[in-house]
């Protein structure tokens, strides 16, 4: 097993940021600071000539942002590419969503300074990205307006409103998620007949604008969810930070503050276990991608009370842990494609429907 240092090419026009970064990833025998450069035009050059393991960047730079130095990368001698926002704003956290679009692999907070009381836990969570992240494998990118694939929406029928089958979809993911959530619910139509329930862990401050950034790019109505809220068909409710989401029995938002699971609030094996107890068989679980085991449990409580259970694939996954620990246990019903998971969704509605009697 190799025991050589990850390289990571840093990229910010800020000196001091540069010097923080470096002292983090520094301060780690796992790391090498291959170089680190103040924009994009010597980040293009950097990678042209010697290509690193990770490169964690800026997105808000002078001259050239972090979104076309991606774009550039991923299209020239593609590798995997961490952002980091210093930016908390909801509405400028939203445009840095744009980064997945451009080909990063992960969008992370900057860490403030030494004596910021978040000065830890974010370093902590830069340094555990960027490990991880340096071992997702990358694909190169055509240039935009040559070449350029979109990929088809689902072929399914529109679906209407629901009839007595399917009450609930309910969706889990971690690392990686941000993008494969928003390529799951743009192939779904915005009339979609069942509320959907999301936890997706990601770094406190940055949910608003996750939920901005899907309202703009996918067909449905996207908002974080609050108690007592009814859930409503086409419509999609994020778990807050810090709280355990689920349903009520009479079909209403339930957020709790009990104990973290796995280490994590809001957690998925909670929502999960809602779903099971307040719907069985009529409730759909789908586990994205993901580092650890959270959901996997749960999901199989799902799957053996007659409820459809979706995983994500290992080749479309950035990291494989939530969706191989469910295969693992036999909690998928099926094990799909990110692009592919929407078109099932459908189906699934479509035949319950049927089932029931409703025409479609």
């Amino acid at each position: 097993m190799s025991t050589r240092p990850i390289e990571v090419l840093i990229v910010d026009d800020s000196g001091v940021v540069r010097m923080l970064l470096a002292h983090l990833l520094e301060g780690d025998t796992r790391f090498r600071v291959a170089g680190a450069v103040d924009g994009g035009v010597a980040a293009l050059e950097f990678v042209a000539n010697r290509l690193p393991d990770v490169v964690l960047m800026d997105i808000h730079m002078e001259g050239m942002d972090g979104f076309e130095v991606a774009r550039r990368i991923m299209e020239t001698r593609p590798v995997p590419i961490v952002m980091c926002s210093g930016v908390t704003d909801p509405r400028a956290v939203a445009t840095s969503f744009r980064a997945y679009e451009a080909g990063a692999v992960a969008v992370i907070e900057k860490p403030a300074a030494f004596e910021h009381p978040e000065y830890e836990r974010l370093a902590r969570e830069l340094v555990d990205t960027v490990r991880l992240m340096s071992e997702v494998r990358v694909v190169k990118r055509w240039p935009r307006g040559r070449h350029a694939i979109t990929p088809p929406l689902p072929t399914s029928q529109p679906v209407r409103r629901a009839g007595t089958g399917v009450r609930v979809v309910g969706i889990g993911a971690s690392t990686g998620g941000p993008p494969a959530l928003q390529t799951l619910l743009a192939g779904l139509p915005k009339d979609f007949p069942a509320p959907v329930l999301v936890v997706q862990h990601i770094t406190a401050g940055f949910l608003p604008g996750l939920a901005e950034w899907l309202s703009q790019t996918t067909p449905l109505h996207v908002q974080i969810a609050a108690h007592g809220l009814e859930a409503r068909s086409g419509h999609v409710y994020l778990a807050p930070d810090d709280f355990h989401l689920g349903l009520d029995a009479q079909g209403c938002i339930r957020l709790a503050k009990e104990a973290p699971e796995n280490g994590l609030r809001p957690a998925v094996d909670h929502m999960f276990r809602s779903l099971a107890q307040c719907c069985g068989s009529q409730a759909v679980g789908v586990l994205l991608t993901g580092m650890g085991k959270d959901g996997a449990l749960a999901l199989k409580a799902l799957r053996d009370c007659g409820a459809h259970t979706i995983v994500q694939d290992k080749p479309s996954s950035v990291v494989h842990g939530m969706p191989g620990a469910a295969i693992a246990l036999g909690a998928a019903g099926q094990v799909l494609s990110i692009d592919r998971i929407a078109d099932a969704l459908c189906r699934i509605v479509i035949q319950d429907k049927q089932q029931c009697g409703v025409r479609t």
